[in-house]
This record gives C-alpha cells, sequence and structure tokens, in this order.
C-alpha cells in the first residue's frame, strides 16, 4: 500500500482502494463500504477547490495564492485567507462594477463622464484628468488598469453610483455576491482604510469571475501602456513582457500592504491565476511574480482521467430483476497533476450506499468517486445508476429479504 493509499481508511474488506493503472486494466471500481455518505463538488464555481498546497514551493510574499483556473486546483497557497489591505488591487473590483454596468447598459463605453472636484484631488497614481472635463468610459478604464490612476477610479465611482461612498457600498454588496465573503470596501481606489480590506483567495476568485463574466473587455488588462492627456504611462504589470502568455489583471503598492499582484497568465489551453502580497521592492514583485507563474504553467498539467458517463463500476442491487446496475460519472474527471507523474501515484475510491435498493431510475445519484492526486488533493465526483432497475414482485422480494436477513445476521 502506498502512503497515498494509506489516506483512505480502510473500516472493512469490502472497501478497495486502487490506483489508476489498475483500475484502467480492471476496468471497475467497488466499495460497499458506508450506509451513508456525503459529496462535495469540488469545481471553481463560487469558491476555490480544497486542494493541498504543494509543500515543495515555497514564496517570499507575505501571502499568496496559486490557482489552476482549468480544474480549480489550489497549487499554493499561504495565508490565502488571511485578511490583507488590498492597495490598488482593489480597482479590479472597481473595474469589475465598471464591466457589470456596462454589459447591463447602464453605461456605454463612449459614456462621457463630468470630472468633480474631488476626483481631481484625489492623491496618489493619477490619470491626470483635469476638473471639469468629461471623459469617455473606455479611456477611464484604461486609465485605472494601465495607468492605476485613483483619479479615474472616482470619476467612474461617482458617474455610476453619484457618489464613491455608494459605490464602495455597492462594490461590497457584490463582491459578497460573488462569494468574496471576507472583503469590505471603502472606497474605488484601495487608499488606505483600516475597514477597506480583503484576502488573497477573494481576489484570485474576482480575477476568475473579471475572466469569465466579461470575455469581451477583459482585453483591457493585457495593455502595456496608455497615454493621456499628453502623458505616456506604462502598465505597472511588468509580467505582460516577462512571462509568456501573461494577459493582467493589476499590481498594488502601499506602504502598508508592500508591493502586491494579481496575475493571470495561458497556455496551451491552461489558465493559472496568482495573487502575491506583501513584497519590499518593485524588482522582489516581478522577479517572484514570473518564478511562481512559470512554475505553476510549467510543472503541471490538466489530466482527464475519465469522461463523462463512463462506467466506472457496478453495484450489487436487492431486490431488482438485476443483480447489479452500473455505476457511471456525470461530468469528466479533469484534474490538476504534476508533469511527471505516473499513473501509479494517483489513486481513486467509490463510495455508495450498501445494500441499494430497488427499484432505480437511471440517472440517481447513488454514490461519489474520489481521486487523489499527491500534492494536489481529493477531488470527490458524483457517481450515478447507470441504468433502470425494476423492483421484483412480492414473492420475490419476500424471499430476497428473508435471504439478506439471514445473511447479514451471520
Amino acid at each position: 500500500m502506498t502512503a497515498l493509499d494509506s489516506g483512505f481508511r480502510r473500516n472493512d474488506n469490502c472497501f478497495k482502494k486502487e490506483s489508476l493503472n489498475n483500475l484502467f486494466a480492471k476496468g471497475c471500481l467497488m466499495n460497499r463500504l458506508i450506509a451513508g455518505f456525503a459529496f462535495v463538488f469540488a469545481v471553481f464555481v463560487g469558491t476555490l477547490t480544497p486542494a493541498f498546497a504543494d509543500n515543495a514551493m515555497t514564496t517570499t510574499a507575505r501571502s499568496a495564492i496559486v490557482v489552476d483556473l482549468n480544474s480549480g486546483a489550489i497549487l499554493l497557497d499561504k495565508d490565502a485567507d488571511k485578511r490583507i489591505p488590498t492597495a490598488s488591487m482593489s480597482k479590479t473590483m472597481t473595474i469589475y462594477m465598471v464591466f457589470d454596468a456596462l454589459k447591463k447598459g447602464q453605461i456605454r463605453l463612449d459614456s462621457m463622464l463630468p470630472v468633480s472636484e474631488k476626483a481631481w484631488r484625489t492623491g496618489g497614481s493619477k490619470m491626470f484628468v483635469k476638473v471639469g472635463d468629461s471623459v469617455s468610459v473606455e479611456d477611464l478604464i484604461k486609465g485605472v488598469i494601465i495607468q492605476s490612476g485613483n483619479d479615474a477610479t472616482v470619476v467612474l465611482a461617482e458617474g455610476i453610483a453619484g457618489t464613491e461612498e455608494r459605490f464602495a457600498a455597492d462594490m461590497t454588496n457584490k463582491a459578497h455576491e460573488l462569494g468574496m465573503t471576507s472583503s469590505n470596501f471603502m472606497n474605488a481606489n484601495g487608499l488606505p482604510d483600516p475597514n477597506h480590506y480583503s484576502t488573497p483567495h477573494d481576489l484570485a476568485l474576482l480575477a476568475w469571475h473579471l475572466i469569465r463574466d466579461f470575455p469581451e473587455y477583459y482585453h483591457y488588462f493585457g495593455m502595456t501602456e496608455f497615454t493621456y492627456n499628453g502623458i505616456h504611462q506604462p502598465n505597472r504589470d511588468l509580467l505582460l513582457s516577462k512571462v509568456p502568455g501573461a494577459d493582467g489583471l493589476k499590481t498594488g503598492h502601499t506602504e502598508e500592504a508592500g508591493y502586491c499582484l494579481i496575475g493571470s497568465a495561458q497556455r496551451q489551453g491552461r489558465r493559472v491565476i496568482m495573487v502575491i502580497t506583501g513584497l519590499p521592492t518593485v524588482a522582489d514583485r516581478e522577479t517572484e511574480g514570473a518564478r511562481l507563474m512559470n512554475w505553476a504553467l510549467d510543472s503541471f498539467k490538466v489530466a482527464r482521467l475519465y469522461k463523462a458517463g463512463a462506467e466506472v463500476g457496478r453495484a450489487p442491487v436487492i431486490y431488482g430483476l438485476t443483480k447489479d446496475v452500473p455505476l457511471v460519472l456525470t461530468k469528466d474527471v479533469d484534474m490538476t497533476v504534476p508533469i511527471r507523474i505516473m499513473p501509479a501515484d494517483i489513486a481513486a475510491s467509490i463510495s455508495y450506499n450498501s445494500p441499494i435498493v430497488a427499484p432505480l431510475k437511471k440517472g440517481e445519484q447513488v454514490g461519489v468517486m474520489k481521486v487523489t492526486v499527491p500534492g494536489i488533493g481529493t477531488k470527490e465526483y458524483p457517481v450515478v445508476t447507470g441504468a433502470d432497475v425494476v423492483e421484483k414482485g412480492f414473492m420475490g422480494r419476500t424471499f430476497e429479504h428473508v435471504l439478506h436477513a439471514v445473511s447479514t445476521k451471520k
């Protein structure tokens, strides 16, 4: 038995655990261990997949998370649920609100928004908008994403919600709707406030939503420069030019937060999201960000271990005209695995109610299949009946009930 296999408790000799190469060869998985079960969909919808972080990889970031978007696997987790000041990474939430307003038709890219004195006076990094001018939403989006303009965020906030304070409250409400339950926003730009915070986990979830919910607007995050009012400014996200496939999202920096980054990159159909915080210098942010992103993209792959509808075993049935029922998967089993992993290193098992009692309809969930990958963790997939099972008549059921009662007393 491998170390991985020993992670499953063996309670009786009916519990069968096998490595994937044996499962492929035998074409079956059997387990009659438990009378009841619970299952969790390990998908990247609303929450990130619980997974064991790769202990072999460390980071100098104060906190960090690296996620494989295709499978939802967390490849690295360092204090990812710890509350942090978000600095300009907050602007990704501001931009989510802007994209959402565009999609709902509340504003257009060519809508002109007025620059208030408050926006003009806002300190920190700037787009350099002028008080009294009107600026297009599209230019403001570029000013926020590329130039990290605090002034531009206030113009957008006031143009959409009337006041920055109301906009910030809307940001928090929307964040909670997205599953970012550990986040609170007090302004649109991330300037320091003790009640303005998030977590790397929440920010990674936000990045996923931006990529998924607004593919038509996501390209703004990949722009490397923007000139407004005669002032040229490059994108502070240096990974865009350092890491092949990098296409966004947002840097941040304050004295308290350190140098931070929400980054994403895609290669060969795989997308990775990364959040790193608390680095001491711009150079450290660039070096550590590139190192972690390249590691995540080069060291792992997404493997399809089973296709949806595949029969993964058969389970015995009582009181049915057939003695067993095929067990099939409802979805593809796609898991992030290390590039050099061997099939024997991956363990899988099925748990289902025993006994399974007829009548049964095709598609009834009766159990789960657990697949465990070293260094990644365990995902659970629902297992359903692959065929109808008709119940026996009264006499047949009565006879089998007597046999079953006798056999369970032995």
